[in-house]
Protein backbone atom coordinates (compact mmCIF):
# COMPACT_ATOMS: atom_id res chain seq x y z
CA UNK A 1 0.00 0.00 0.00
CA UNK A 2 1.10 3.25 -0.61
CA UNK A 3 1.16 5.62 2.32
CA UNK A 4 1.97 9.10 0.83
CA UNK A 5 2.75 11.91 3.51
CA UNK A 6 5.14 13.33 5.77
CA UNK A 7 7.63 11.14 6.80
CA UNK A 8 11.73 12.16 8.75
CA UNK A 9 14.33 10.47 9.04
CA UNK A 10 15.15 10.03 13.35
CA UNK A 11 18.05 7.93 15.59
CA UNK A 12 16.64 4.84 16.23
CA UNK A 13 17.19 5.03 20.61
CA UNK A 14 16.40 1.14 21.12
CA UNK A 15 15.15 -1.56 18.67
CA UNK A 16 11.83 -0.35 16.79
CA UNK A 17 9.92 -2.78 14.58
CA UNK A 18 8.17 -2.00 11.84
CA UNK A 19 5.05 -0.24 11.64
CA UNK A 20 5.56 0.82 15.28
CA UNK A 21 4.35 3.74 16.95
CA UNK A 22 7.17 5.76 18.00
CA UNK A 23 7.46 8.67 20.64
CA UNK A 24 10.71 10.87 21.26
CA UNK A 25 13.90 9.55 23.37
CA UNK A 26 15.23 11.60 26.35
CA UNK A 27 18.02 12.10 23.99
CA UNK A 28 17.44 14.63 21.03
CA UNK A 29 16.84 13.53 17.67
CA UNK A 30 16.13 9.95 18.76
CA UNK A 31 12.62 7.84 19.11
CA UNK A 32 12.06 4.96 20.89
CA UNK A 33 9.00 3.11 20.68
CA UNK A 34 5.73 4.24 22.34
CA UNK A 35 4.70 1.95 25.40
CA UNK A 36 1.40 3.84 26.53
CA UNK A 37 -1.68 5.76 25.08
CA UNK A 38 -0.22 8.97 27.35
CA UNK A 39 2.98 8.84 26.03
CA UNK A 40 4.31 11.78 23.64
CA UNK A 41 3.39 9.68 20.73
CA UNK A 42 4.76 11.27 17.29
CA UNK A 43 4.34 9.00 14.47
CA UNK A 44 4.55 5.42 12.94
CA UNK A 45 7.91 3.65 12.10
CA UNK A 46 7.78 2.14 8.06
CA UNK A 47 7.73 -0.71 7.07
CA UNK A 48 11.44 -1.52 8.16
CA UNK A 49 12.57 -2.01 11.35
CA UNK A 50 15.79 -0.55 13.00
CA UNK A 51 18.20 -1.48 15.65
CA UNK A 52 19.38 1.06 18.41
CA UNK A 53 21.60 3.74 17.05
CA UNK A 54 20.07 3.06 13.18
CA UNK A 55 18.23 5.79 11.01
CA UNK A 56 14.61 5.28 11.48
CA UNK A 57 12.42 6.80 8.87
CA UNK A 58 8.77 7.86 10.98
CA UNK A 59 5.39 8.84 8.99
CA UNK A 60 4.44 11.98 10.67
CA UNK A 61 1.28 12.86 8.62
CA UNK A 62 -0.92 11.02 6.02
CA UNK A 63 -2.17 7.53 6.13
CA UNK A 64 0.57 4.89 7.64
CA UNK A 65 0.34 1.33 8.25
CA UNK A 66 0.34 0.17 12.12
CA UNK A 67 0.33 -3.11 13.60
CA UNK A 68 -2.59 -3.48 15.73
CA UNK A 69 -2.55 -4.58 19.33
CA UNK A 70 -6.09 -5.79 19.67
CA UNK A 71 -9.89 -5.07 17.90
CA UNK A 72 -10.02 -1.95 16.09
CA UNK A 73 -13.25 -0.72 13.92
CA UNK A 74 -12.88 1.65 11.33
CA UNK A 75 -12.93 4.67 12.39
CA UNK A 76 -11.93 4.45 15.91
CA UNK A 77 -9.41 7.10 17.34
CA UNK A 78 -5.86 4.88 17.96
CA UNK A 79 -3.14 5.20 20.55
CA UNK A 80 -0.56 3.34 21.67
CA UNK A 81 -0.02 0.12 23.68
CA UNK A 82 2.83 -1.23 25.89
CA UNK A 83 4.91 -2.46 22.31
CA UNK A 84 4.13 0.29 20.46
CA UNK A 85 1.10 -1.06 18.47
CA UNK A 86 -2.10 0.58 17.75
CA UNK A 87 -5.28 0.15 20.03
CA UNK A 88 -8.42 2.04 20.43
CA UNK A 89 -8.64 4.48 23.00
CA UNK A 90 -11.98 6.91 24.62
CA UNK A 91 -9.40 7.51 27.73
CA UNK A 92 -8.89 11.05 28.52
CA UNK A 93 -5.40 11.93 28.77
CA UNK A 94 -4.75 9.56 26.10
CA UNK A 95 -2.40 11.08 23.11
CA UNK A 96 -4.91 10.15 19.59
CA UNK A 97 -2.02 9.48 16.80
CA UNK A 98 -5.04 9.42 14.28
CA UNK A 99 -8.48 7.70 13.28
CA UNK A 100 -8.27 3.95 11.97
CA UNK A 101 -9.11 3.39 8.22
CA UNK A 102 -9.65 -0.35 8.51
CA UNK A 103 -10.86 -3.26 10.91
CA UNK A 104 -8.44 -5.41 12.34
CA UNK A 105 -7.45 -7.79 15.15
CA UNK A 106 -4.35 -8.22 17.38
CA UNK A 107 -1.22 -8.42 14.67
CA UNK A 108 -3.28 -7.31 11.88
CA UNK A 109 -1.97 -4.53 10.00
CA UNK A 110 -4.22 -1.56 9.45
CA UNK A 111 -3.83 1.67 7.91
CA UNK A 112 -4.13 4.61 9.94
CA UNK A 113 -5.25 8.19 9.15
CA UNK A 114 -2.31 10.33 11.47
CA UNK A 115 -4.46 13.00 13.12
CA UNK A 116 -2.54 14.05 16.49
CA UNK A 117 -4.90 14.96 19.42
CA UNK A 118 -5.27 14.04 23.36
CA UNK A 119 -8.23 12.97 24.91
Amino acid sequence: MRTDGLTKAFNAGGAIPARTIVKPHSTAGEVVAGAAGTDKLIGVSTDVAATTGDRVDVHLGGIAEVIYGGNIAAGDLITSDANGHAVATTTANDRVIGVAMTAGADNDIGSVYLQFSNL
